[in-house]
C-alpha cells in the first residue's frame, strides 16, 4: 500500500539497532533469566539472542557489535556451548507472567458484550490506593513481569497515575487497557511520565453511528481517534481492540485500515465470547459463520498485506470453533487477574461459577498462597480434574480442556467438557442454537449497567 511506513528491517553494517518502542528487555529475578516484555507477550531469547540484545542501544553500529561479539566468542566452542545450552524457559516458568488488575466496575461506557460480571462491584467496595500498591509490590516480588490496567474504566480512578508510577519503581511492565472517553492529553502525559509502557484502546466501530450506539455513549467514537492520536504523539505504542460480532462485522476492512492510520503497532480483532453480559446479548450480537468465514478471509489476506506494518490478533468465537480454545493459557497455569475488590481469580469470568469461593487480597493469605495453594485455582488445574472424553484426548495438554466458566454457563457444570470441541455432546445443539440466533437478526441491546442491565429503545443508548 501506498504511502505507508513500514516495520519491516533493512540491516546493513552501519545500522545502529534498537529494541522497538514496546519492547523491553529485563533480567528476571525470580526465574533468573532474561526476558523481552512486550504487549500483552514475555518472549524467552537464548542466551546468544540476549548478547546481541544487550547490544542494540541505538549506539553502536552493526560492524561494531559484531567485532564485540566476534571477540568475546573467539573459541569456537563457546558458542556451542551456548547453543547447546538452549531451551526454551517461557514453558518452565510456572507462576503467573501476567495479572489483569481490574482497578474498578465504574465505566461510563454501557457496552452490551462487557467481560465484567453482571453483578458489579460497587466504588465503595473498592481496593484503596495503598492496598493497590501492596498489591503491585507483592506482584513483582513473586515474579509478575505484567501488569494490566483495566476495569471497567481504570482511568475513572483518580489515583491511575500514582499506581502507575508504583508499578514502574517495582519493575512491572504496565499496560492500559481503556475505553479512552475520560482521557485528557495531560492525563496521558503524565501516565507516559510514570512509566505507562503501552496503551490499548477499545473500538466498537470505525465510525460513530455504529460505535457509539454499541457503546452506549455519545461522541465516544471521536473521543477514542482523539487519544488514539495523543497516545502515538507521546511515542507510546498502541494496540487497538476492535472487538467484533453480527452489528459491525461488516465494518472490519476499515477498521484494519483505520489501525494502520492510526499507526498502531498491534491490531485485536477479537469477536466476543459469550460469558457475562455478552451471555445476555448473544441474540443480538452473535454472528452469521458466513460473516466469520469472510472475516477469515478478510483477516488472513491483511495479514499477509499488512506483515511489518501492523501485527493482527484474530479470535474466532467459541460457538463456530471445532476445537475449545486454551483459555487463559489452562486454568490456574500462567494467569490470574484481581477485582476491584481484591478477590484473585483464574480469569475476568470465573465468579459465574457457582460453588467456588475465591479468596482475596484482604484475607490472611499471601497472593502467592492462594495462587499455590487455594482450593479455587486447583479445582480445575492441570488434566487429573478432567472427565471423559477430554481424560483421553490427544489434546489435554494443549487446550486444557478449554473454558470452565463456558462449560458452567451452557452445560451448568464447570467440569464438563467444554461445548466448543467437536468432542462434547452439547456442541452440535450450541451450533445450531448460534446459527439460528443470528438469523434471528433481533439486534436490541441490553446496556451494561449497575442495575442489570437496560433494554434499547432507540437514540437514548439505554440511559
Amino acid at each position: 500500500m501506498a504511502g505507508l511506513r513500514s516495520r519491516n528491517i533493512s540491516v546493513s553494517e552501519a545500522s545502529r539497532p534498537v529494541l522497538p518502542r514496546h519492547a523491553r528487555l529485563k533480567f528476571d529475578e525470580t526465574r533468573q533469566v532474561w526476558v523481552i516484555l512486550a504487549p500483552e507477550r514475555v518472549l524467552a531469547p537464548d542466551e546468544i539472542a540476549v548478547e546481541v540484545l544487550q547490544l542494540c542501544d541505538g549506539v553502536r553500529s552493526v560492524e561494531a557489535m559484531i567485532d564485540q561479539l566476534a571477540a568475546k566468542y573467539s573459541d569456537p566452542g563457546d558458542g556451542l556451548a551456548v547453543l547447546e545450552q538452549r531451551g526454551s524457559t517461557a514453558e518452565t516458568f510456572g507462576i503467573p507472567l501476567a495479572v489483569l488488575a481490574e482497578l474498578t466496575h465504574r465505566c461510563p461506557l454501557q457496552c452490551p458484550y462487557c467481560s465484567n460480571p453482571v453483578e458489579l462491584e460497587r466504588g465503595g467496595s473498592e481496593l484503596t490506593t495503598e492496598e493497590w500498591k501492596k498489591v503491585l509490590t507483592e506482584l513483582a516480588q513473586i515474579g509478575v513481569l505484567q501488569i494490566h490496567f483495566s476495569g471497567g474504566e481504570p482511568t475513572a480512578r483518580k489515583d491511575l497515575v500514582e499506581l502507575v508510577q508504583h508499578a514502574s519503581d517495582v519493575g512491572l511492565y504496565s499496560n492500559l487497557i481503556t475505553s479512552a472517553v475520560l482521557l485528557t492529553r495531560e492525563k496521558l502525559s503524565a501516565l507516559a511520565d510514570a512509566g505507562l509502557c503501552h496503551v490499548q484502546i477499545s473500538f466498537q466501530g470505525n465510525e460513530p453511528v455504529v460505535a457509539d450506539r454499541v457503546a452506549g455513549f455519545k461522541h465516544a467514537h471521536q473521543k477514542k481517534i482523539e487519544v488514539a492520536r495523543w497516545t502515538r504523539e507521546l511515542d507510546l505504542p498502541l494496540t487497538v481492540n476492535a472487538v467484533m460480532h453480527r452489528q459491525n462485522l461488516f465494518q472490519l476492512p476499515d477498521i484494519i485500515q483505520m489501525a494502520v492510520d492510526l499507526d498502531a503497532d498491534r491490531l485485536e480483532v477479537a469477536n466476543v465470547q459469550y460469558y457475562g453480559w455478552a451471555l445476555k446479548n448473544r441474540a443480538a450480537l452473535m454472528p452469521t459463520l458466513e460473516q466469520i468465514e469472510e472475516a477469515s478471509r478478510i483477516v488472513e489476506e491483511a495479514q499477509a498485506r499488512l506483515k511489518g506494518i501492523l501485527a493482527i490478533d484474530y479470535v474466532v468465537p467459541d460457538y463456530y470453533a471445532l476445537r475449545p480454545k486454551k483459555c487463559m493459557g489452562g486454568w490456574g497455569r500462567q494467569f490470574f487477574n484481581i477485582s476491584p475488590a481484591g478477590k484473585i481469580l483464574p480469569c475476568h469470568a470465573a465468579e459465574t461459577i457457582t460453588g467456588l469461593e475465591f479468596l482475596s487480597v484482604r484475607s490472611n493469605h499471601s497472593i502467592a498462597w492462594i495462587w499455590q495453594n487455594s482450593e479455587a485455582f486447583n479445582r480445575y488445574r492441570g488434566t487429573g480434574w478432567m472427565p471423559e472424553p477430554c481424560r483421553s484426548c490427544e489434546f489435554k495438554e494443549i487446550d486444557f480442556g478449554g473454558c470452565r466458566c463456558q462449560a458452567f454457563a451452557l452445560t451448568g457444570n464447570a467440569g464438563n467438557t467444554d461445548p466448543a470441541c467437536t468432542l462434547s455432546p452439547r456442541h452440535e445443539q450450541i451450533f445450531k442454537q448460534a446459527e439460528s440466533e443470528a438469523a434471528a437478526n433481533n439486534n436490541r441491546l441490553i446496556y451494561r449497567n449497575f442495575s442489570g442491565g437496560t433494554l434499547e429503545t432507540g437514540g437514548d443508548y439505554g440511559a
